[in-house]
């Protein structure tokens, strides 16, 4: 008989996951269900790991055109088409390779009886947050504003980073080009200096001996040094991937002047915007710190949230719980506290977010308007270095016939 990894709550609110043998899902979900407890999934054991029975789902959906996905599905479901319907012109219409064939299959699955909440956690691709939201919208009966709700924390994320990348792209092409000056004077125009020297016979000064040895063996090991920044690159892509990686590159980025304090407030403003949106599509406050840990990206920010989940679940308010993690700013956590005395959290929760990602757009301009000069001086003085080193023979030399 088939083994199924299932996620489920108790009769106290208590997610348990754990390993059963059934003859179908349905069979599990109707069996969990009699029992009284709240199924979030269930999962062939083959499908683990990212993978399902149509083959590798693991590949991340393009933000955009999932966001278009979005936009097109909340307006037929609001003009009162049913959802199969949606899912039916959706599925024939859509112009992205990935996603068409992902929602075709999702549409299946709603023919056949399953929940559109569980057809769409089935393909193991889509944020769990979505999931969470539509399984909210199906229970309260609001599946149309709830998705609106999702689609403009989607927009406004997906402008929040697209704004941050914008922010970096003039940096990163500086950046780019100092590095490609540095190595063409180093790998070609120095070593061309070297062999005209070389026949003069004549003392070379200091800083041009310098010059000359780092162009030589620039000019014998550069394919070696390639080679070895590649592999380097790749290598450190490769473990950059793995827990202990993640966790590694969030406390360097931590500890890091200025750039730290930057990617901590982004997380805390994505972790505000999240617990924001789910509040407000009818998500509990655990279970919707629990989605939110599933879907922010830092293990650091995940860990805390799993310490902060078990606080408030003890009856620890969540201003409390969240300030004894140590990540979040002590302004958003008295923000939070007078939400919850107000009663009026996703409200304030959206006002933090709000708060940290213009604090973020505002520091990161300060400090690219600082990083663009340093660029630009370091550039400066190396190429003038070069220069003073590599003429500074030819004057001596003519000083001497002169």
């Amino acid at each position: 008989m088939p083994e199924f990894a299932l996620k489920y709550a108790d009769a106290r609110g208590e997610i348990k996951q754990q390993v059963m043998e059934g003859g179908s899902e349905q069979e599990i979900r109707d069996r969990l269900s009699q029992q009284g407890f709240l199924v979030y999934s269930v999962k062939p054991r083959s499908a683990l790991g990212g993978f399902s029975a149509l083959g590798s789902r693991s590949k991340k959906l393009d933000v955009e055109k999932f966001l278009i996905f979005n936009q097109q599905f909340v307006t037929l479901f609001r003009a009162g088409l049913p959802i199969l319907k949606c899912l039916d012109l959706l599925g024939d219409r859509l112009t992205d390779p990935k996603l068409s064939p992902i929602v075709r299959d999702i549409r299946d699955d709603v023919k056949k009886g399953s929940m559109l909440s569980d057809a769409f956690k089935r393909q193991e691709v889509f944020p769990a947050i979505y999931t969470t939201s539509i399984m909210a919208g199906e229970k309260s009966g609001a599946l149309g504003e709830v998705l609106e709700r999702y689609v403009n924390y989607q927009r406004l994320a997906l402008a929040v980073r697209k704004k941050i990348v914008l922010s970096l792209l003039y940096p990163s092409i500086l950046i780019t080009l100092v590095i490609l000056l540095v190595i063409f004077l180093i790998t070609f125009v120095v070593p061309r200096f070297a062999s005209l020297y070389a026949t003069t016979n004549a003392q070379l000064p200091g800083p041009t001996r310098f010059l000359m040895a780092v162009g030589s063996a620039a000019e014998n090991y550069i394919v070696v040094a390639a080679i070895a920044v590649v592999s380097g690159i790749v290598g450190l892509r490769f473990y950059l991937r793995t827990e202990q990686g993640k966790a590694t590159s969030d406390r360097i980025k931590m500890r890091t002047p200025i750039l730290g304090e930057i990617w901590s407030k982004y997380q805390v403003a994505q972790l505000a915007r999240l617990l924001s949106t789910l509040l407000t599509g009818g998500i509990p406050l655990v279970q919707g710190m629990e989605t939110a840990a599933q879907s922010v990206g830092s293990p650091l920010l995940k860990r805390a949230l799993a310490k902060a989940q078990k606080m408030v679940k003890e009856g620890q308010p969540l201003s409390g719980a969240l300030a004894s993690t140590g990540i979040v700013p002590p302004l958003a956590i008295d923000m939070i506290e007078v939400g919850e005395s107000t009663g009026a959290l996703p409200a304030m929760l959206n006002s933090v977010a709000e708060f940290y990602e213009d604090d973020v757009n505002t520091r990161m301009q300060a400090s690219l308007s600082l990083i663009e000069p340093a660029i630009m001086i370091f550039m400066g003085c190396f190429v003038a270095f070069v220069l003073v080193s590599l003429y500074l023979p030819i004057f001596s030399l003519a000083d001497t016939f002169g």
